[in-house]
């Protein structure tokens, strides 16, 4: 028998123990992605003492803490923070425990369509969502408002989308909802009926068990989606700039924003010490995060499971109606208010004469700028769909199937990483492709990549690393290494027996992330605004320019830019998701007939990979 060095061996030259390979590789990844996550957050921090500008000899000073700590605006932003989160996560939560709990344990019917409409509300970027609602709900030109004015007796609309209730309105129709409800979904059909028979035998209704029995069980869960959504407290940027700017309400991103690319030179030290107190913030809530969710948890999938599911008698009707009329205000409502929008010649407009009009796709159309915009997208969101997979496979590959020393540490870094929000990232990256001094000269071997489709590509790639790592070491940890151990065995190399062994068997999950990692990059923005140029606008970047211009709001024309980051994001992810269902390990193909006499025992036949 062939034997198979074990990773993290070491080679002996003329008696001197040699590092293995394995320790090189853990030392470049470590290093590379320390840097990437690390260094930018050690940036923000050191040049948060620093007074100087960008390619000026360094003048540490406290002015910039001084003016963080001083100027009242910028607490101010960071209560408003925490009070959008809190809002919109007080009505959220409880809408998508329920609502979860009704597709996963309820009879509602289409229960697995209704999933998937909320994976497709997912899908749809923030921006897109955040435009779809100004059109209905802006106070002058909304067409909500319209129709209002339309009544008798009322002269105005009553709704207002440039409001702390507009914003929040949007957050829930964007995926603060449905996000938690494709997390949630999966653990509560993990529960076992015979608990809630349990609960109902004992008199009590179907409401109440949910109340006693079901939702205590979910309790690790539901803290486990509700920590991932506080780690991202400082993620969202779009619609609060779209939104909040008109009215001067500003949030910890968007004040970031402002300090650089509304100031005159950029005041790069006050967004630095703005980014700097947040990461006290941070530091908090990333150990907490940990401790909540390795708590003990309650078991509810044993030997004894007894899957089953709950008749609400008459009331299933109602529930199944109420999903229905939720995902409609998710993804139908505001996608044909974008379509139908684009064609009027103003929105809202319906006396205009014409109403109609096709000039606005014209003149989009017919911009370079657009077209620029649309290669940009296109191929940012394809290559990281690509390379994303490929990567982060073979890194879940280390952690999982090897020994290799410094991997817990690579994974901490991972984790970690998830605590930064995407404005606060692309500020650390933005001094580090610009370059900085190291004491004894100055770093900027980044400097040529900054504003190139390079930058933004390696950027977006990494920025999906946390969850592709950890959906492929669920698929690795399922699958035993038997297979791997008879190709090795009959003489395949590792990298002959990875592509002919594992990638066809996690295939459907490469598949997955390809897709999630191509939407990630076609609705980016907080992460890549502030290295990207003018060449390197990606449309999303584009649609925010448009409905932030400083001449004036071009809803029409943002709407349609919008309209093709949907169409990208959503019939990619359709294709890529049927695609994925016909590859990999096949359950539906029946194996080779065994002839009637044999002359040995019979031998199970393996599984049959389709091709």
């Amino acid at each position: 028998m062939i034997g198979v060095p074990r990773a993290g061996s070491r080679k002996r030259i003329a008696g001197i123990g040699m590092p293995s390979a394995s320790n090189y590789v853990m030392v470049v990844l470590i290093l590379v992605f320390g840097v990437y996550v690390i260094a930018p957050v050690l940036l923000i921090f050191v040049n948060s003492f620093n007074v100087a500008g960008i390619g000026e000899p360094t003048n540490w000073a406290l002015d910039n803490w001084k003016l963080a700590f001083s100027d009242p605006q910028i607490f101010k932003a960071l209560r408003n923070t925490f009070m959008i989160f809190g809002l919109y996560t007080l009505i959220s939560f409880p809408l998508a425990v329920l609502v979860a709990w009704a597709i996963a344990r309820t009879r509602v019917k289409w229960a697995y369509g209704l999933e998937f409409m909320f994976w497709v509300s997912f899908m749809i970027p923030t921006i897109s969502v955040t435009i779809g609602w100004t059109f209905l709900m802006d106070p002058d030109v909304g067409m909500l408002n319209r129709l209002f004015e339309f009544l008798p007796f009322v002269e105005n609309g009553p709704f207002n989308i440039y409001s702390v209730p507009g914003i929040i309105w949007v957050h829930l129709m964007a995926n603060a909802t449905s996000g938690k409800v494709m997390l949630l979904v999966p653990a509560f059909r993990n529960m076992n009926v015979s608990l809630e028979e349990a609960g109902r035998v004992s008199g009590a209704s179907n409401f109440r068990t949910m109340l006693r029995v079901t939702l205590p069980l979910m309790v690790p869960a539901m803290t486990v989606v509700f920590m991932l959504q506080l780690v991202r407290i400082f993620q969202s940027f779009e619609t609060e700039q779209i939104l909040g700017t008109p009215i001067n309400f500003y949030v910890y991103s968007t004040k970031i924003f402002q300090f650089i690319r509304f100031f005159d030179p950029p005041n790069y030290g006050a967004a630095a010490a703005l980014a700097s107190v947040t990461l006290v913030v941070i530091a908090i809530i990333y150990p907490t995060q940990k401790w909540l969710t390795s708590r003990k948890a309650y078991t509810t999938v044993s030997g004894s499971f007894k899957p089953g599911l709950i008749d609400l008698g008459r009331a299933q009707p109602f529930v199944t109606g109420g999903i229905m009329f939720l995902i409609v205000l998710l993804t139908i409502l505001p996608i044909l208010t974008l379509f139908g929008g684009s064609f009027m010649t103003r929105v809202g407009f319906f006396n205009a004469t014409p109403m109609l009009t096709t000039r606005h796709w014209e003149t989009v159309l017919g911009d370079r700028f657009f077209i620029q915009s649309l290669k940009t997208t296109i191929l940012l969101s394809s290559t990281t769909a690509i390379v994303s997979p490929l990567l982060f496979s073979l890194i879940a590959y280390i952690f999982v199937r090897t020994k290799w020393r410094g991997k817990q540490l690579l994974e901490g870094i991972f984790w970690m990483s998830a605590a930064v929000p995407g404005i606060l990232s692309g500020l650390g990256l933005l001094w580090l492709f610009l370059g900085f001094d190291i004491g004894f000269g100055r770093f900027d071997l980044l400097l040529p990549l900054y504003g190139t489709i390079y930058a933004l590509i390696m950027v977006v790639v990494l920025q999906g690393k946390l969850t592709s790592t950890q959906l492929i070491k669920g698929v690795y940890l399922q699958m035993g290494a038997d297979m791997e151990e008879a190709a090795r065995v009959a003489g395949a190399g590792w990298v002959r027996t990875y592509f002919r062994i594992w990638v066809p068997l996690i295939m459907p999950t490469l598949i997955l992330i390809g897709t999630l990692n191509f939407v990630i990059a076609a609705g980016a923005t907080g992460s890549i605004i502030l290295i990207a140029s003018r060449e390197t606008q990606t449309l999303s970047i584009l649609a925010l320019d448009l409905m932030t211009h400083s001449t004036g709001k071009q809803l029409e024309a943002a709407g349609i830019v919008s309209l093709f980051i949907v169409g990208l994001t959503v019939v990619v992810a359709v294709v890529l998701r049927r695609f994925g269902l016909q590859v990999g390990v096949r359950h539906d193909m029946k194996s080779a007939k065994t002839p009637k006499k044999v002359s040995a025992p019979a031998v199970a036949a393996p599984a049959t990979l389709h091709p």
